[in-house]
């Protein structure tokens, strides 16, 4: 049968087998069975849609003229042929080549020619190919043609009976046609009885009254202490230096002495700025203003520093060594207001750097440099309002076909504030680049900010 068909195929003509390319990847394989004319364009109509509009719509790349297939090509189509005579570039075979009335060169092929055509970015492979056998017309099978006929009718009957018998044995189990008769009136007398024959549950131990009970042994075996609660403005009793008490007047001097040390201390701090701001409104001075604070040594005394007595004892005013000697000048304890220094806050720097990821821009790492004071600023404002902000932004910018900038995004890490991030994007929208090569340009600006 093999031989059969492969022998009907061989003498008919050969049809034509067309490959569809397009990047590196083949994108449709189609073989032309009926031997008629193979059009492409942008039209919709015709066999092959290409989105080039430089073709005609429905241009007809092989035609059936006579019986035989010629090849039609353009100028600006290219390729190479195999024909009986080798194989040529299109550009060769002009010479050879029929125009026609539309312009077009038409080259006749043979069956054993095969070959590739480019038009712009898609490439067509062709070759002449032995037409496929022809499918049979499906038909239904024998049995089904032969209907109720064909039909066993002794195993049909058993297999009938057998259904039949497995559906009533199966209704039988899942049914309550056997199931004996119940009384309901007996059954719930029953289970009444049930429960009064049920003995009693066990008594609940209450353990409340003697942990109760424990409690309140503990509570009366414990001293009741009174805590003192001293305040200021308030009479503290005397009781004599022996008992680690203060007297009215000694509580009345230290309120003073530590009011002293306040206001000494705020003097101390930058009288502007994010550390006074903080003691005025919050009470939240940054770690770094106490610690230049306290190197400055302003409010304390020269006599001996910030102690708490002499030799850990209780605390009296106006000793020598403890917190009587604050805010003294070393004539006595009745001292002026000691020495005030001023607390700069951080300074904010801005690391800059540049690359351009698409087209060529001549002068970007010079805008990009020139960006780096406006940067700058942008983080010192927002360092002035909070000392301990600090991080990085990924700058993408996108420059116009005139050097502007058309676009900018901003990627911030770290702790950076939303005013930073976009203070710094407004800078980089006002910047202006040399008009890139090839209309656009993409420029990738990654801006550090440390504190100095």
């Amino acid at each position: 049968m093999t031989a059969v068909m492969r022998a009907v195929a061989s003498t008919g003509p050969k049809v034509l087998r067309i490959g569809l390319v397009r990047g590196g990847r083949v994108l449709e394989e189609r073989v032309i069975k009926q031997r008629t004319d193979v059009t492409i364009g942008p039209s919709e109509k015709s066999m092959f849609v290409l989105a080039d509009r430089s073709l005609p719509s429905g241009f007809k790349l092989f035609e059936l003229v006579q019986g035989e297939y010629v090849l039609n090509f353009l100028e600006e189509m290219s390729g190479r042929v195999a024909l009986p005579t080798g194989i040529s570039e299109l550009q060769v075979l002009k010479g050879q080549a029929r125009r026609t009335d539309e312009g077009a060169y038409q080259l006749r092929l043979t069956e054993d020619s095969r070959g590739k055509i480019v038009v712009g970015d898609t490439t067509f492979l062709f070759q002449f190919v032995a037409p496929p056998p022809v499918q049979p017309k499906p038909q239904l099978p024998v049995a089904v043609l032969r209907g109720a006929t064909g039909i066993d009718w002794r195993t049909t009957i058993i297999a009938a009976f057998a259904f039949l018998a497995h559906f009533l044995a199966i209704g039988a189990m899942y049914s309550d046609w056997l199931d004996p008769i119940v009384d309901e009136e007996l059954s719930l007398a029953g289970l009444v009885d049930t429960f009064d024959k049920l003995p009693p549950p066990p008594p609940i131990e209450e353990k409340v009254e003697e942990v109760t009970e424990t409690a309140t042994e503990a509570k009366e075996e414990a001293p009741t202490t009174p805590r003192p609660t001293p305040s200021k403005g308030k009479t503290a009793p005397d009781k004599g230096s022996s008992g680690g008490s203060m007297s009215s007047a000694e509580v009345a001097a230290l309120s003073n002495e530590l009011d002293q040390l306040s206001m000494l201390t705020l003097g101390a701090l930058a009288s502007t700025g994010p550390a006074t701001a903080g003691v005025l409104q919050g009470g939240d001075v940054p770690t770094g203003a106490l610690d230049a604070a306290a190197a400055s040594n302003a409010g304390v005394g020269v006599g001996g520093g910030l102690k708490l007595g002499s030799g850990g004892g209780a605390i009296r005013p106006g000793q020598g060594t403890g917190l009587g000697s604050i805010g003294t000048t070393g004539k006595g304890t009745e001292g002026g207001t000691g020495t005030v220094q001023e607390v700069k806050g951080p300074t904010g720097n801005a690391q800059v750097s540049s690359s351009v990821t698409v087209g060529t821009v001549s002068n970007a790492q010079s805008v990009i440099a020139g960006m780096r004071a406006g940067f700058r600023r942008c983080y010192q404002q927002a360092l002035n309002q909070n000392p301990d902000i600090q991080g990085s932004i990924k700058l993408t910018i996108r420059v116009g076909p005139g050097g502007e900038v058309s676009g900018v995004s901003a990627t911030p890490s770290g702790n950076l504030p939303p005013s930073v991030v976009a203070c710094v994007e407004a800078r980089a929208r006002a910047g202006q680049f040399a008009p890139p090569d090839g209309g656009s340009a993409v420029v990738q600006a990654p801006v550090t900010f440390v504190k100095q």
